[in-house]
């Protein structure tokens, strides 16, 4: 294969890891849903150390171990954050006490930059 060949064949393998990653994102989710409903931690080192063993356990190469836990640490730390995202209650709920509300007549600070200082001599 030429070079074009080939980058069409990472192009279709790409397309097939994006929708794996999203299935297992889709899983992810029900996952944190479960932590949420029992009370379970997000983090769960054992876990993710089983995970990294598996990966390691099926891969026939080229991909080094440590290659394949770099990968895989970004992957579950991708997850993670889904998650922390499935635990918390929406983002209207986060923002909720995100900025608290200042008492009636405190006084607003005003923000001036270099560029309004100048335009002001």
């Amino acid at each position: 294969m030429d070079l074009s060949e080939w980058r069409k064949k990472v192009d279709e393998l790409d397309r097939k890891l994006t929708a794996l990653l999203n299935e297992r994102a889709a899983a992810v989710v029900e996952i944190g849903r479960l932590k949420r409903n029992t009370s379970l931690p997000i983090y769960e080192p054992d876990r993710e150390r089983a995970v990294l063993d598996n990966v390691k356990r099926s891969s026939t190469g080229p991909l080094a171990e440590r290659d394949l836990a770099q990968i895989y640490e970004r992957i579950m730390d991708v997850m993670r954050s889904i998650q922390k995202h499935e635990i918390v209650p929406g983002p209207a709920a986060e923002m909720q006490g995100a900025i608290p509300e200042l008492p009636a007549g405190t006084p607003k600070l005003e923000i001036r930059g270099i560029a309004t200082e100048r335009r002001k001599r």
